[in-house]
């Protein structure tokens, strides 16, 4: 039996990813599609390589009270949209919120699921991570969680392309003009996903995070980002690569490489990558994490998020190789 899916905010690119994702998905039919701006459209108007079994699937004007019955409910809203719509979601409707609402809510589970798998398997409601948390947690927990690295002295150096600002970009600085041959730091001492890094770096070290700092960078690609990330420890890289091989031992999309990875390698996929590089001497460990931002970074992640908690193989739907070149 299918399981019955809905997506919200379908038209942007967290969206759009999802429905890619569960288009090709052996378990899900999107049976709900809905959205603000594209209301009243078929999804092959705003999707022209749609499948023909969904091309005809008319996006509705997103409203939590009136829902066709489902089973699974993606909501790829901004940051700040989707509280309480969601809230009145009813209960036998499991959701995967893509936005930023509800990571480290109570009632809702932390969708970190390369780490904790099994605080997720079973809940209801699953709050997917960041972006740049999917690629800098997943780098620093196997280091966090062998007392590699010290938890209070750690500075996140992240890039990421433009994607990661949503459809349109909010304002004209993501343009196409302003971004290409173009580097800008952003967010500095206040991005959005500075709490849900900090509580997470708590939570596997049992320390105290309050020195982290984090400056994220816009650079001109359309995915992906690279997380290269500062800590101070006395572990050498292979004390770090040997404990990111064990903590990641039988994870189907975590890759431990002896070389620095590059954002390609992800593109288009669910994969994140990580190495490490460390001198001892100098007091000095760094993680590198790769994630495609609008894959692990957002509905490739909610989509092994839903295999958890419906109870499916967590690989289902995400097999697929990334894009090259």
């Amino acid at each position: 039996m299918k399981i019955r899916v809905g997506i919200v905010g379908i038209s942007g690119f967290g969206g759009g990813e999802a429905l890619r994702l569960v288009a090709g998905h052996p378990s899900f039919e999107l049976v709900y599609a809905a959205g603000d701006g594209s209301a009243g459209s078929r999804l092959v108007d705003r999707f022209p390589g749609a499948p023909a079994k969904l091309a005809e699937l008319v996006i509705e004007k997103w409203d939590s009270a009136i829902l066709p019955k489902l089973d699974v409910l993606f909501a790829s809203l901004p940051t700040g949209a989707s509280a309480e719509a969601l809230a009145r979601v009813p209960k036998d409707v499991k959701i995967v919120d893509i936005g930023g609402d509800y990571r480290y809510v109570d009632g809702w589970a932390y969708g970190l699921a390369d780490i904790w798998p099994d605080r997720i398997a079973g809940k209801s409601r699953v709050a997917n991570p960041g972006c740049f948390p999917a690629a800098a947690l997943t780098a620093l927990a196997p280091l966090l969680a062998h007392t590699l690295i010290e938890p209070g002295n750690i500075v996140i150096d992240a890039k990421t392309g433009v994607s990661g600002a949503g459809r349109g970009g909010g304002d004209s600085a993501f343009g196409y003009a302003e971004t290409n041959e173009n580097l800008v730091p952003y967010g500095l001492l206040k991005h959005t996903h500075m709490p849900e890094m900090a509580t997470t770096i708590e939570r596997l070290s049992g320390g105290n995070a309050s020195g982290l700092v984090f400056t994220p960078h816009l650079v001109p690609m359309t995915r992906g980002i690279l997380a290269t990330i500062y800590c101070r420890g006395h572990a050498t890289t292979a004390d770090c690569l040997d404990a990111a091989r064990h903590f990641y031992a039988g994870r189907a999309f975590v890759r431990v490489t002896d070389r620095p990875p590059q954002t390609k390698w992800a593109t288009g996929s669910n994969l994140a990558l990580v190495s490490y590089a460390a001198d001892p001497a100098r007091n000095l460990v760094i993680a590198m994490g790769v994630v495609d931002n609008l894959g692990k970074g957002a509905a490739g992640q909610a989509v092994q998020n839903a295999n958890l908690i419906c109870g499916l193989p967590e690989t289902a739907g995400l097999d697929g190789l990334p894009v090259w070149p």
